[in-house]
């Protein structure tokens, strides 16, 4: 039978059939023998969105085995600095939504580098949304960072969950996609998902007071049905570290999209580090503020950490 993966923990997957089932309800499968040919070298070898195929077992009724997994058309990852390998987040999407605040927790476009970068390396669209909108309308310094980001051609959607706004705008953009939505512990992607998806009841939690920051409600990248025409969205755990994964440090450049025009261009070439040489064209960009300050050491700081070397 083939069957779309729904959500896993410790290598046992939920696995809703696709067709040729009696009842829609999910098998609780395991993958056949050892290794699933295909996903070696990952920290864990599905996600939701992955399409398998599986036998159902008869002395058990509502489990199964996983035999393989079809090829994937794009897959969204994080590198896991815990097991040192890839993360899979979410397969076969049609967009990444990148989840941020204004307030509660603050905004911190570090981290929406981040993930629109995985989401350029994944060459998955990648759309920037800003929830609880409510709380603090009028932020300049977000507004300044969001405008830019539309300016270097990124979708900016500003909404809330609680009253409403903008919400009509993303029901339409998600509507027949595949979409994941990424973001750190606290933005309101799973107030978000109760909001889109009827009957759904994720949970939530407050912010830790102390740090102004998420506590971990999601611990597992989840796929709901938001509608009977193929809407999907995969909620993901909130991340604190994102670290993306897929390229070495000197492809960067060609991954950031006001970046990459400016690749090669410079008086040392593509061996420029773009941080004291004469006649590097991407502070030249900076300095006349063609590429956003922040943007730049963010750009900086990922290329550091990808090739392992401590941040100055």
């Amino acid at each position: 039978m083939r069957g779309l993966v729904i959500r896993g923990s410790r290598n046992v997957f939920s696995v809703r059939p696709m067709e040729g089932a009696l009842s829609p309800e999910p098998f609780s499968c395991r993958i056949k023998g050892k290794i699933l040919k295909g996903v070696e070298g990952y920290y864990n070898p599905l996600a939701p969105g992955d399409r398998v195929s599986f036998e159902p077992d008869s002395a058990h009724p509502g489990t199964g085995l996983i035999l393989d997994v079809e090829e994937r058309r794009n897959q969204f990852t994080r590198f896991n600095r815990k097991g040192q390998a890839p993360q899979l987040l979410a397969a076969n999407v049609d967009l990444v939504l990148c989840l941020t605040s204004p307030v509660s927790p603050p905004f911190r476009p570090r981290f929406l580098d981040r993930s629109l970068l995985q989401a350029e390396i994944a060459g998955i669209p990648g759309v920037i949304i800003g929830n609880k909108y409510d709380l603090s309308p009028d932020d300049l310094d977000t507004e300044e960072r969001l405008e830019d980001y539309r300016r270097i051609g990124y979708r900016v959607l500003r909404v809330s969950a609680l009253t409403g706004e903008g919400m009509e705008e993303l029901r339409s953009l998600i509507a027949g996609n595949a979409s994941v939505l990424v973001g750190q512990s606290g933005v309101g992607k799973s107030t978000l998902i109760n909001a889109l998806v009827p009957k759904t009841c994720q949970r939530t939690a407050p912010l830790n007071e102390k740090y102004d920051r998420g506590n971990h409600t999601t611990t597992m990248s989840v796929l709901f049905e938001a509608s009977p025409e193929g809407t999907f969205l995969i909620d993901t755990p909130g991340i604190r570290q994102f670290l993306p994964e897929g390229i070495g440090a000197d492809e960067i450049i060609y991954y950031m999209r006001e970046f990459a025009p400016l690749a090669g261009r410079c008086t040392y070439g593509l061996s420029c580090s773009h941080r004291t040489e004469p006649g590097c064209k991407i502070m030249e960009a900076v300095a006349a503020g063609s590429i956003h300050e922040d943007r730049y050491e963010s750009f900086l700081r990922i290329q550091n950490e990808l090739s392992g070397a401590p941040y100055a």
